[in-house]
């Protein structure tokens, strides 16, 4: 079941890639809609990794301060 789920969200992908490819060339207005969806996707699925990657590693905000039982 999981692996039938995957295949679909592999699909899909593929499926907005190549939508973002084909509005790039000019196709018709759904595709540029697919795109602008597919993009839109990326973008907020980079801000989510950055934002958990900041969640994980507070030390590297370039903060001097430290909690870790330094007195």
């Amino acid at each position: 079941m999981v692996g039938a789920v995957l295949i679909v969200v592999l699909l899909l992908v593929l499926g907005g890639c190549g939508c973002v490819v084909w509005a790039g060339r000019g196709g018709p207005g759904w595709v540029q809609g697919v795109a602008r969806v597919t993009l839109g996707a990326g973008g907020a699925v980079r801000w989510a990794h950055r934002n958990r990657k900041r969640q994980l590693l507070p030390g590297d905000s370039g903060s001097t301060g430290s909690t870790d039982g330094d007195g």
